[in-house]
């Protein structure tokens, strides 16, 4: 800014040597002195630098600290978590004995479907547990993860998979559909359910955290896993996920973050396709692996499943339609 301002002085000069420079507006609170277009943009730049050098530190440190939690958490989860006998009841659904108050006739509660959840590449349930515990404080007591092999070298044979677990879920629990949330990769297997195995029919809402929708370009050393070939822009897989995918039952939405550094370019985790009822959330402040975690993101995703696709819009009355709402605002959690 010192140097910027040490030249002002110097601009007349030049006007008058290059007769033809256009004349340029004066600098606010210096009478008399002109500036370039945009020089007091150029003057503010350090201050915006300084703020968002800040918030790329702040991220990185919860990424930093998160990555840490989640190794020492990593083994809890590779084992596949045990499910209920067919049959028993859910927390939810547990009559409440005779004798009990609670026994009087109430007002039905709304019927949530069961949640699963996929986790991304080389990765198991456990990045889960914090979002598990917030669906459960708020009455989602029927969530279940899914482990798949990070050996799992094709997201078609992963989505077979996914199927087939959507279905014991289904029989066991009596609900004809599921809600998903997939982080990542776990998102992309997901979505090639619903759109290429007809998971559509199961699945009504599908949230995804920081999927690569289009593909993403990061680390190009990594091609040496067949998984990541396919998360790459232009593989099969993206390339099978573009097609067509006329009435389709299944609404998404996906939460990308403006510093998942997982994610090339950014916009890759927003998803776009004419047929599909999409809505993509920006969040703002924290990187690719806070995003199954940070409290705020959680409570978008509670009110994601909250939403009925089959409703009203309560404002408008009409109901949604694919593309519809494809960018919603967005979340700051730093």
């Amino acid at each position: 800014m010192k140097v910027t301002t040490a030249a002002l002085p110097l601009f007349p000069l030049v006007q008058r040597l290059l007769p033809g420079l256009p004349g340029l507006p004066g600098i606010p609170g210096i009478p008399g002195i002109p500036s370039l277009p945009g020089l007091s943009d150029v003057a503010a730049l350090p201050g915006r630098l300084t703020g968002l050098s800040l918030t790329l530190l702040k991220a990185g440190a919860l990424e930093a600290a998160i990555f840490a939690g989640h190794v020492l958490l990593y083994p809890s989860g590779i084992v596949q978590e045990r499910r209920p006998a067919a049959g028993a009841p859910r927390p939810a659904d547990t009559p409440a004995p005779q004798s009990s108050p609670e026994a009087a006739p109430r007002l039905p509660a709304p019927v949530r479907p069961p949640v699963v959840l996929l986790h991304g590449f080389i990765d198991n349930r456990s990045v889960f547990l914090l979002l598990r515990r917030s669906l459960a404080q708020h009455g989602r007591h029927a969530v279940e993860s899914l482990n798949y092999s990070p050996l799992t070298c094709d997201i078609r044979t992963a989505a077979e998979l996914l199927g087939r677990h959507v279905e014991e879920i289904c029989e066991r629990t009596g609900s004809e559909r599921v809600d998903v949330v997939g982080h990542s990769l776990g998102g992309l297997i997901a979505r090639y359910y619903v759109q290429r195995l007809g998971g559509d029919r199961r699945v009504r809402t599908l949230v995804t955290l920081g999927t690569p929708h289009a593909g993403t370009k990061v680390v190009p050393l990594a091609n040496a896993h067949p998984i990541v070939r396919q998360m790459r822009p232009g593989s099969a897989v993206i390339e099978e996920l573009t097609r067509p995918a006329p009435g389709c039952r299944t609404r998404f939405v996906s939460f990308w973050s403006d510093l998942d550094h997982v994610m090339d370019p950014l916009e890759t985790a927003c998803l776009t396709h004419p047929d599909l009822d999409t809505e993509n959330v920006r969040v703002s402040g924290i990187g690719h692996l806070a995003l199954p975690v940070h409290p705020a993101v959680a409570t978008g995703i509670r009110q994601a499943l909250d939403i009925d696709p089959s409703g009203a819009d309560k404002e408008t009355g009409s109901r949604r339609g694919p593309g519809r709402g494809k960018h919603s605002g967005g979340l700051t959690v730093a």
